[in-house]
């Protein structure tokens, strides 16, 4: 669609004729679903960083008419993002609602971005929830009432989301990078869940199968609510892993995509992979991904293993082959 509209713009090939203007309150309504499709019953004293973003217009009020106390932070909606930028993946922008939530005892923080389709949840303990944690959180939920349904997870996801969709009953898919990208293999797969680590969630069950970040905290409110536990202890069952943060290394866009290639060559002959997107290396006790970013000249890097020692061991080997796979690619 967005492609049809560019061609329509260059060609210049516009209808002409009368129009009609009209406006259209949406936020009533919006509400009015909320309220008749998501079931709350027990009081929540939580609190919302919309990050100055257009979240703020809704989600205190919406929250406060279904059962919630509310601490807001930066809800008033200025383009400027005086206090932080409203991006819910960056540990800094999440200061302020982690040093709230520990200082008021309250049971959860929300964080959004900008327009409000990604998400960033804070445990009653001050520890953030990352994408992947979320969708554990959400597919045990789901799986209970739709067993053997297929839940969608970036290629940069923990492998306990994968695992433990399979243990309890779901079929879980890896998929490429970019949210996008997600969307479409959710309604290729009629996938009844999808979401990345950025924070962008996305329901099929019970929802429109798109990334509205306060449908889906009014979702985490009612599996906390249904189940009577705190946010930490939704995820207190997994096994313990050790991962980095991502890793991003410069790497011109004329070359990324080659060293890439190497990579997936060199690691495919050694080790059992993914290759959907950049290189997902598999060992028994835990993983690396190689992959070039779609918007930067950059290489991104990913690690995960069941110990600290291990962790280093595969990171040390994957960036010495990449110090050589860039070598030969200059």
């Amino acid at each position: 669609q967005i492609q049809t509209l560019r061609k329509i713009i260059e060609t210049q090939d516009y209808e002409t004729g009368q129009g009609v203007y009209d406006t259209y309150e949406i936020i009533p309504e919006y509400m009015d679903f909320m309220q008749k499709n998501i079931q709350i019953k027990k009081r929540h004293n939580i609190a919302i960083d919309a990050g100055n973003g257009v979240v703020g217009l809704i989600a205190p009020k919406l929250f406060e008419s279904m059962n919630c106390q509310v601490t807001p932070l930066y809800c008033e909606v200025d383009g400027r993002f005086p206090h932080h930028f409203a991006d819910p993946t960056v540990m800094a922008n999440l200061e302020d609602l982690i040093s709230i939530v520990k200082k008021q005892k309250l049971e959860v923080g929300f964080a959004y971005d900008g327009d409000g389709d990604r998400l960033g949840v804070i445990d009653e303990n001050g520890q953030i929830l990352w994408g992947d944690q979320l969708l554990i959180i959400f597919s045990r939920d789901i799986l209970k009432t739709h067993p053997g349904a297929k839940i969608i997870g970036e290629v940069k996801c923990s492998q306990l989301l994968f695992d433990d969709i399979a243990k309890h009953g779901g079929q879980p898919i890896m998929w490429k990078v970019g949210h996008s990208l997600i969307k479409n293999k959710l309604k290729e797969e009629k996938a009844i869940l999808a979401g990345e680590m950025s924070g962008h969630l996305f329901f099929a069950d019970r929802y429109f199968g798109f990334d509205d970040a306060i449908y889906v905290s009014l979702r985490f409110l009612e599996i906390m609510d249904k189940t009577n536990k705190k946010p930490s202890e939704l995820i207190a069952d997994l096994p313990k892993s050790y991962s980095t943060p991502e890793i991003r290394i410069p790497c011109s866009d004329e070359s990324k995509f080659e060293v890439v290639k190497k990579a997936q060559t060199y690691f495919s002959e050694h080790f059992k992979t993914v290759t959907i997107d950049g290189v997902r290396i598999i060992f028994d006790d835990g993983w690396a991904l190689l992959r070039a970013s779609n918007t930067q000249p950059v290489l991104v890097l990913r690690f995960e293993a069941y110990t600290p020692k291990r962790l280093q061991e595969i990171r040390n080997l994957v960036e010495e082959k990449l110090k050589q796979f860039r070598t030969k690619t200059r």
